[in-house]
């Protein structure tokens, strides 16, 4: 990880580094479908790609402009755009899209997305990880609220673990500092790199996704349901940066 701009948050990637990350993309993303489907086999489970950019009205309202990196508006007629803070709003539009446009589409349902995101990060040096441009893994889990199943409780351990596997560094399960609002439970997990215990992971249970879920049964009128979202949000940077700290151990 190299600062050749000298701006602080701002880094170049090398080979090796994006190799490594490639790896934890693909085992990360494998991990959690085995874990999902372990629970429940009846999770479908698919990855989208969505656009860096993203109209700032899809942006939750906790983003102030200050928050984000805002397009200039050059014209009144235009879509003002921001590089997206998260990928969570992408990956809702299109599993609306799949549920609303394919009958076969059911929940539970699972989309999720490996990509860049960026956010106004305050002035801090490298080493705290705080980028302006950096890496997610997320996945948004979705499944009706009269589930049987407790997938955040569930799912806790299962990723400490799938993470330690790849850092090895200690790693503890610890309550969010902060709760979105949109989160019913927030955990994190964070790795003991010698300087700091650094969250690598955040796992909610979510209670925003934008519509209810209709189910058909064999016999009798359809029912609607609520919908939870389990989201787990991997910072890649954060798991290569922690990664090169234990190798060098």
């Amino acid at each position: 990880m190299l600062n050749l701009y000298h701006v602080n948050s701002l880094v170049h990637w090398e080979e090796r580094e994006i190799h490594l990350r490639d790896h934890m993309i693909g085992f990360f993303s494998q991990e959690v479908r085995s874990f999902l489907r372990s629970i429940n086999p009846a999770w479908d489970i698919r990855r989208v790609e969505a656009p860096a950019l993203m109209p700032r009205s899809l942006v939750s309202s906790a983003y102030s402009n200050a928050d984000i990196w805002v397009q200039e508006a050059l014209s009144a007629g235009d879509t003002t755009l921001v590089l997206r803070p998260e990928t969570t709003p992408s990956t809702y539009a299109y599993m609306q899209h799949i549920l609303g446009n394919h009958s076969k589409t059911r929940l539970p349902l699972c989309i999720w997305q490996a990509g860049r995101s960026y956010r106004r990060e305050q002035e801090q040096p490298t080493k705290h990880m705080r980028l302006k441009e950096f890496w997610q893994i997320e996945f948004q889990c979705a499944f009706t609220a009269d589930s049987g199943n407790d997938y955040h409780a569930a799912c806790l351990e299962p990723v400490r673990r799938m993470i330690a596997s790849l850092i090895h560094l200690p790693t503890r399960i610890v309550a969010s500092d902060r709760l979105p609002a949109y989160s019913e439970v927030t955990m994190d997990i964070e790795v003991d790199n010698g300087d700091k215990w650094m969250e690598v992971c955040s796992i909610s249970r979510r209670t925003d996704f934008p519509q209810r879920y209709r189910s058909q049964p064999k016999k009798g009128a359809a029912i609607d349901h609520d919908v939870l979202v389990l989201e787990i949000a991997i910072g890649l940077d954060r798991c290569v940066y922690n990664w090169s700290i234990a190798a060098e151990q």
